[in-house]
């Protein structure tokens, strides 16, 4: 049901093509993460099941980079719990509609990822919100999972994954799907400022806390709507 209303509503062109090239940017992402994974010395099981139930990469490298480094696991699934704090303003961004009811709101929060929100917002109406949302969150519970599980098999022959340079794939298409909002000059001010903070505070702060205070950034936007008005 949900499938043939998502054929329905997807124009063909453009955007098929950028849902399509966002999840192989993931699942080229997922080679990496499960070759990390288990060249770290993690079993297989673990990132397969993780990129199922989690579906967060930058939480999932961050346990396992935490971890491997000899931390507490407790310690690392805070940390990541932490990292995953993001989805909070995404939800509060998606308009009411897209993730749907009942058992189809469940899922569709599960689903909720970077690019899924990127993809709906970008939509003009409901509709299209909804069926981009959807597309683009299911292409990536396969695609994720698939380059896991692929990844960890392939560990043994490819050891240094960071020379495959697969982890600067993942960016790269954030930044290429949201360029165009940059054209409003509010929103390219908003993003400057979280990128000065995010750049700022990275050497300082544990991985994916920079990312989380570049959202004081959305302030910028907030004080100079409340002073235009006042």
């Amino acid at each position: 049901m949900v499938v043939r209303s998502i054929q329905r509503t997807l124009q063909r062109g453009a955007l098929d093509r950028d849902i399509a090239l966002a999840c192989l940017a993931v699942w080229l992402f997922g080679l990496s993460y499960g070759a990390a994974a288990v060249a770290s010395g993690f079993p297989l099981w673990l990132p397969a099941a993780a990129s199922l139930l989690v579906i967060a990469g930058s939480s999932e490298l961050l346990f396992i980079g935490v971890v491997a480094a000899g931390g507490s696991p407790i310690a690392a699934a805070l940390a990541g719990l932490l990292v995953n704090a993001r989805h909070l303003p995404y939800g509060l961004a998606l308009p009411d509609g897209v993730l749907g009811r009942g058992w189809r709101r469940l899922l569709g929060t599960h689903l909720m990822n970077d690019e899924s929100v990127v993809f709906a917002l970008a939509r003009p109406d409901l509709e299209r919100r909804r069926a981009a949302y959807w597309a683009c969150g299911l292409g990536v519970l396969v695609a994720w999972p698939g380059g896991a599980v692929l990844g960890g098999l392939l560990a043994s022959v490819v050891r240094d994954t960071s020379a495959l340079g697969l982890d600067s794939v993942f960016p790269a298409v954030i930044l290429a799907l949201i360029f165009p909002a940059l054209h409003d000059r509010k929103t390219l001010l908003a993003a400057l400022c979280g990128a000065g903070i995010a750049v700022a505070t990275t050497p300082f702060l544990p991985a994916g806390v920079p990312v989380l205070l570049a959202l004081a950034g959305v302030s910028v936007t907030a004080a100079q709507r409340a002073w235009s008005r006042g």
